[in-house]
């Protein structure tokens, strides 16, 4: 039935039967995550290095951060895992040019919730697997999906610099924005792509609505917008209704709704921020609540189609669920998949026209 998938081995299973060492590239959140899974599946660690410039005497979860140099030095053969994210072709190129050395995976664990995607995972939701991947509106399309999956499960970053697409290409062949978008930017951060819709605009746009729960971020956003006309700012997250959320600031990309947080930021849905006003664009990346932002855009996605930009990365549910939910919401539109510069398989969006 999926026959797209051709991996059916997750790096974990690879990595657990592994007789060489094992040393975790990276430290942070990720190499927690990763360690934490490799704690229960009984992988043994060798090792953490970092990049020289972030060594420096470091040592992480007990371990000395060695260089890769000398971890080469030591150990004649061994196998990389790879625990942080790279968005910048420097640091991508850098981690290829490691993997025509050494064996390299890049597990992929969910930046939001539990579990492991896994061939078995797949195959708990193959009927929904399929449907998204029959409803795509190009073979393109199919490709990424296919790609991102098997990436998803086996860590092989070949998968992923097989279907890399240059942003400005996402921007002039799907979304093509006109001189006269009303924007909806969720998950705003400093203002980062609300720049990055005008480069194709040249600078023009009807009106722009940006939500930024984190408060820093929002000052960013804030000065970042000063003076254009017609731009509305809330710092707010975005939901299905108006109401005000558990939030934990970071001050960076990660800040995010959480249950357990002691401080709360209001929150709004975007049928409530429109009215009955339609709004021609609407970006989501909102770190794992992207399905809440689109029920909170509902009326205006049934009624007008704005075209949409959405993350599928933060959950290991959204790469089926956000696709269906906004089909079921608007069977007009046509569902394009892209990914982005990205290891692992962060900045992989769902693009919906009409």
């Amino acid at each position: 039935m999926l026959s797209f998938i051709t991996e059916k081995e997750s790096c974990w299973d690879r990595l657990k039967a592994e007789e060489r060492p094992i040393f975790i590239y990276g430290m942070g959140d990720g190499a927690l995550k990763i360690m934490s899974v490799f704690r229960e599946k009984g992988i043994i660690v060798s090792g953490i290095f970092a990049s020289d410039d972030f060594v420096r005497g470091h040592s992480f979860e007990g371990f000395r951060v060695h260089k890769l140099s000398e971890i080469e030095d030591m150990v004649e053969d061994f196998v990389v895992v790879l625990a942080f994210a790279a968005g910048y072709q420097e640091i991508v190129d850098k981690i290829h040019e490691i993997a025509a050395k050494h064996t390299l995976y890049v597990p992929d664990v969910p930046v939001v919730g539990h579990g492991l995607f896994t061939y078995e995972y797949c195959q708990e939701h193959a009927h929904k697997l399929r449907q998204v991947y029959d409803s795509l509106a190009d073979d393109y399309s199919r490709k990424v999906y296919a790609n991102i999956i098997n990436f998803k499960i086996s860590g092989k970053i070949e998968y992923l610099s097989a279907v890399t697409t240059p942003k400005a290409e996402i921007y002039k062949k799907i979304i093509k924005p006109g001189l006269n978008e009303v924007y909806v930017d969720l998950g705003a951060y400093n203002g980062d792509t609300i720049k990055e819709l005008l480069e194709f605009t040249r600078g023009k746009y009807a009106e722009i609505y940006a939500l930024e729960p984190d408060r820093k971020n929002f000052k960013k956003l804030s000065k970042f917008i000063d003076g254009m006309p017609n731009v509305y700012a809330h710092n707010a997250a975005a939901w299905c209704v108006d109401c005000e959320l558990p939030f934990s600031a970071k001050a960076g990309r990660q800040s995010a709704i959480n249950a357990s947080a002691d401080s709360y930021v209001a929150a709004k849905a975007v049928d409530s921020i429109l009215g009955e006003r339609p709004a021609t664009i609407i970006k989501m990346d909102v770190e794992g609540f992207e399905r809440e932002a689109i029920w909170g855009g509902a009326l205006c996605i049934a009624h007008y189609a704005p075209k949409l930009m959405v993350s599928l990365y933060h959950r290991n549910e959204d790469i089926f669920e956000l696709p269906l939910l906004i089909k079921s919401l608007n069977p007009q539109y046509k569902l394009y998949i892209r990914h982005q510069l990205y290891i692992p398989a962060w900045e992989t969006n769902l693009y919906a026209t009409v």
